[in-house]
């Protein structure tokens, strides 16, 4: 019988002794002589074999009982027999689950993942680690039999011990968080010597203060490596399988792996490596020899055949942060196989993303039937919107991406080439062969599949689309491809080489998006992918600013059409953020992050994950072995401002702290919406973006001469939402439906405002609605209610359908209609017709659109084609983008200590004098901006004709052409004109308190010119229209230039 050396005599455990071996090996004879599935004559043979020679750990004997060992050595030696002439046949696969954990048993080749049978790993990730959290969490012990199952089959035995932690201290608090006597597992400490406790309390103390995993290393007397991995639970799933697929890549195999759980939340994987024996021939082969093995991996041996166990322990270090990021994607089983690396297929996984989202699906028949038809045409129009919303959801799907992605792999070991000579190697080391080639020896951070560049330079875009034309069969399968060179030629700078990350990032050049979809070329996009989720961020401008939204699904089939419409959504979201941002300094953005199926409960660990991937590509340090330089291809740097969206409210502040702790000198400004404790402007306390959208309705009466208290309205977003509870709060009309996430309240005679009011102050649902003040014609219906008569008699199905539906139900007519929450489109051109009555009376007569993109632009044209008046979300709804601009302006201009003092909540739960006036004047300045875009709008509309919609856009396009324009003259260069000019643009009590000196010398030059063009920009076309005289800005200028000569 062979056996095989063990990794290390020194594992830093303490060895299992079983000390009731011997009688437990009599106790398997006994069974077995009963049982005489054996022969009677070589029961003791097997049985010495079975606990002498095939070398499980003592363990295995300590938790199996003798009618398990009895029952495994019996299948074991019938696999044996059943496999005389076929020796790769023997297949050993044993499990037994227990209360507390479980054992797992297959046999296993060294250096070769499984493509077959029970895959035990992932199971154990599933089950077990995926889901470890101190207050319940498992740990692991894993080894290989020493011995051969089989004389003729280089297999051993490997068996994984599962058992429930008992922590010394589960919940540790203080200095007891880094102690790891306290956050240990009792069984972890009874084993562990006083050398591994101290070299994994130092990775603790690393993974608490880091994001991402960490990765440490050392060489066994042996000649073996361990390799040491922390991270924090939850953090990641499938890491564990992951990683053994990862050094099988390399042809090592681990003797032995832990998976160490502690209280404080950290997760600790020990790996003990050595090369398998097919690579440790190869290595000592020499370098010229042409030696290999036929259990050797392929793509091993043809990328580098004589790497050194050193060399693929780097590699490995390097690449377990890939994994981290992403563990498994559909291309996991060529990567077992080695016929990807695992670069590569993280690059196809990266790749088959892309081209969901941005492969043009409309083609030129599309175009040309655009050009054709009328856009002012409500029937062309709605024929234009069905056609392109086919086309998004049959042309491609996942499916058949996936697919075509699958059968050109070695395009995409091409495409791969062609993103890896661009991104890792630096643009300075020129394209000779012989520089890639020592720039990989000098520093092995690329995949050693990358070592082909050492052969052939990486095809050109240009042989990559000729080669993509020859190679593939029909135009879907092109076109895909071309996808992946699309991204390739679009990716400005990744952190895809990164030695250590959570996610990967992207920051795209636009360029690629097709105009036909897209209309309004973005400034800049960036791709986040992670294992939890994907996200894209769209700005269009240098300087701008938007909210980070997390999009759930309820089911696979919303995540279908989420993952459809996600991209779409989130440019339109930053298209209208923009358009709303024409009175601030900040340009529109947006950032979305869509779940996965599986991670619906893990929103925070996406948006933690996504904020750090983005830092990766804002910052430029470079910290050895965690950091590196970026290759940059844009060639400046960057500042994002991030704020609060759907589902991330509570987040702004864990991301403005961790932006400080990663040393972004941009940290205050980097998060608008933080708490008051961190200098943030609460939306929701003070009312801001109801302040602006409530503006618009009090403009409505006060032209039309209505009165308030006898206006009815219809509210979708309730007393729970920021602008719902607003709402409710500032308004005084006869509220007669409510709409919210738990379902529908109604009342023809007007709800009770008194009950709205309560649930607005406590922010609930109106699930907590008392219904006793109901009318005997008001009902409420929620989500979960089935079979539900209405007072008018009217049968309801069930709740979530009515909930959906209720804003085109009939009884959904009111005077005003004012949208505070839904979802995005839930008024398109092919539902805005439910919204009138059999004889084309539309059902509201004034809509102010809250909530962003609530109508599509098709739909307002209709509703005011019928005579309704309506103003759209970009007028309506920017009273929060005022407020976080001048939140994000006092954080650039005021120190970290004046910051502190004056727009911090202090120790005692006090506002400081400033930040209640600072708050005064923001209130202020957005019920102003409100009010001079209404009546400009008005005004405008009554003039001219033209929709409210159309010229909401007019005005947004022409402010913001007309500030881009601004920043590019020497106006900013008149130093009497700008002194002027900024006293008025910037708020009056932080120029009391620092002055203009101040304010110009520390906020950066970028953001001074834009708020001097936004002013300007907005006061001229508020007060001039879309359509001045080719005078009227000279006009304009005069009185400032007067005012400057007489201001000096």
């Amino acid at each position: 019988m062979t056996v095989l050396d063990p990794v290390s005599t020194n594992s830093d455990y303490t060895d299992n002794v079983y000390s009731g071996k011997q009688d437990h090996r009599a106790q398997v004879c006994a069974i077995l002589e009963q049982e005489g599935s054996i022969p009677q004559h070589l029961i003791d043979t097997e049985v010495d074999w079975f606990y002498n020679v095939l070398g499980l750990d003592d363990m295995y004997f300590m938790l199996e009982a003798p009618t398990a060992v009895a029952r495994h050595l019996t299948s074991l030696y019938g696999s044996q027999l059943s496999s005389v002439g076929q020796d790769n046949l023997i297949s050993v696969t044993f499990q037994t689950r227990h209360e507390s954990g479980a054992v797992f048993i297959h046999n296993s080749v060294p250096g070769v993942s499984k493509t077959e049978g029970p895959h035990f790993e992932q199971m154990i990730d599933a089950e077990y680690l995926d889901i470890s959290v101190p207050q319940k969490a498992y740990r692991v012990e894993s080894y290989r039999s020493r011995g051969k199952v089989s004389k003729s089959l280089d297999a051993s035995l490997r068996t994984y011990f599962v058992n429930a932690c008992d922590f010394v201290n589960p919940a540790p608090e203080g200095d007891a968080v880094n102690d790891i006597a306290q956050v240990s597992d009792r069984t972890f400490l009874a084993k562990a010597t006083p050398h591994v406790l101290d070299l994994y309390g130092g990775v603790i103390a690393k993974v608490l203060c880091r994001s991402g995993p960490v990765i440490v290393s050392d060489e066994l007397p042996n000649g073996g490596y361990r390799l040491v991995i922390g991270y924090r639970q939850r953090s990641t799933q499938g890491f564990y399988s992951a990683m053994s697929d990862l050094y099988h890549y390399y042809s090592m195999y681990s003797s032995r792996k832990y998976v160490e759980q502690f209280s404080n939340g950290v997760t600790i994987i020990s790996l003990y490596l050595d090369l398998a024996k097919h690579a440790k021939k190869l290595t000592h082969s020499g370098a010229g020899s042409s030696s290999t093995s036929s259990n050797a991996s392929p793509v091993l041996s043809a990328a580098i055949p004589h790497a050194s166990i050193e060399e693929c322990v780097a590699q490995i270090k390097k690449e377990a942060s890939l994994l981290f990021c992403i563990p498994n994607t559909p291309f996991q089983t060529l990567f077992k196989t080695g016929e990807l690396s695992v670069q590569e297929a993280v690059y196809a996984n990266v790749g088959w993303i892309f081209a969901q989202h941005f492969l043009n699906r409309l083609g030129s028949e599309y175009a040309t039937l655009a050009e054709i038809l009328d856009p002012n045409d409500a029937t062309d129009v709605e024929v234009l919107a069905k056609l392109k919303k086919r086309l998004r959801q049959e042309t491609f799907t996942r499916e058949l991406v996936l697919d075509i992605l699958l059968r050109h792999r070695e395009l995409i070991k091409d495409l791969y080439a062609h993103f890896a000579h661009v991104h890792y190697v630096s643009a300075d080391s020129g394209s000779a062969v012989s520089k890639v080639a020592d720039r990989l020896k000098a520093d092995l951070h690329v995949s050693l599949s990358m070592t082909r560049l050492q052969d052939q330079e990486p095809l050109s875009s240009d042989e990559l689309r000729l080669k993509i034309t020859r190679v593939t069969t029909n135009d879907h399968d092109a076109m895909v491809m071309r996808a992946l060179l699309d991204f390739n030629e679009h990716v400005l700078k990744t952190n895809f080489y990164q030695p250590t990350k959570v996610a990967l990032s992207f920051r795209m050049d636009p360029g690629f998006l097709p105009a036909i979809e897209y209309p309004t070329k973005p400034y800049g996009l960036f791709l986040i992918i992670g294992n939890e989720f994907r996200g894209f961020h769209v700005r269009f401008q240098d300087v701008a600013r938007g909210g980070i939204r997390i999009v759930r699904s309820r089911n696979a089939e919303a995540f279908s059409i989420n993952q459809r419409t996600l991209f779409d959504e989130n440019y339109s979201l930053a298209s209208t953020q923009h358009r709303k941002n024409k009175d601030i300094p900040e340009g529109g953005s947006k950032g979305t992050i869509l779940l996965n199926p599986d991670a619906q409960d893990k929103p925070f660990v996406a948006f933690e994950k996504y904020v750090d991937a983005m830092l990766d590509l804002l910052l430029t340090g470079e910290t050895p072995g965690i950091k590196n330089r970026l290759v940059d291809r844009l060639g400046h740097n960057e500042i994002l401002f991030f704020g609060p969206d759907e589902g991330t409210a509570g987040y702004m502040d864990w991301a403005s702290q961790h932006a400080r702790k990663r040393g972004a000198p941009f940290w205050k400004a980097f998060t608008t919406g933080k708490s008051q404790t961190l200098g943030g402007i609460p939306h929701d306390t003070y009312g801001m973006t109801t302040r602006s959208v409530h503006q618009y309705v009090l403009g409505i009466m006060r032209q039309l001469g209505l009165d308030e208290s006898e206006c009815t309205k219809l509210q979708t977003g309730g007393p729970d939402g920021d602008l719902g509870s607003n709402e409710i709060k500032i308004s005084h009309d006869r509220t007669t439906a409510i709409v919210d996430g738990s379902g529908v309240l109604y009342d023809p005679q007007g709800i009770d405002r008194a009950e709205l009011a309560r649930l607005a102050d406590a922010r609930q649902m109106i699930q907590e609605f008392d219904t006793s003040k109901l009318s005997s014609d008001g009902f409420r219906v929620l989500v979960d209610d089935f079979q539900i008569t209405l007072p008018d008699g009217t049968h309801v199905q069930d709740g979530l359908s009515f909930r959906n539906t209720f804003h085109v139900n009939p009884l959904a007519a009111a005077d005003f209609f004012v949208p505070c929450g839904g979802r995005p489109e839930s008024i398109d051109i092919n539902n805005v017709g439910k919204l009138f009555d059999a004889d084309g009376t539309a059902r509201f007569k004034y809509v102010v659109e809250g909530a962003n993109l609530f109508f599509t632009q098709d739909a307002r044209l209709r509703l005011e084609k019928a005579g309704v008046h309506l103003f759209k979300d970009a007028s309506a709804n920017k009273g929060g983008v005022t407020s976080s601009s001048l939140e994000v302006l006092a954080a650039l201009s005021l120190t970290d200590d004046e910051f502190g003092r004056l727009m911090c909540k202090q120790s005692d739960g006090s506002l400081p004098a400033f930040y209640q006036e600072y708050v005064a004047g923001v209130q202020n300045a957005i019920e102003a901006n409100a009010a001079r875009e209404f009546e400009c709008l008005w005004n405008e509309s009554k003039a001219t004709g033209k929709s409210k919609s159309v010229l909401s856009d007019d005005l947004s396009v022409a402010i913001v052409e007309l500030r881009k324009n601004l920043e590019s003259t020497t106006l900013w260069d008149n130093v009497a004109l700008r002194h002027l000019i900024m006293r008025e643009a910037l708020p009056a009590r932080l120029l009391k308190e620092i002055g203009l000196d101040t304010i110009l010398a520390r906020v950066p030059l970028n953001y001074l010119k834009a708020i001097f063009g936004a002013y300007l920009a907005s006061h001229f076309v508020y007060e001039y229209g879309t359509s001045p005289s080719q005078f009227a800005f000279f006009e304009f200028m005069s009185r400032y230039y007067a005012k400057a000569d007489t201001a000096v």
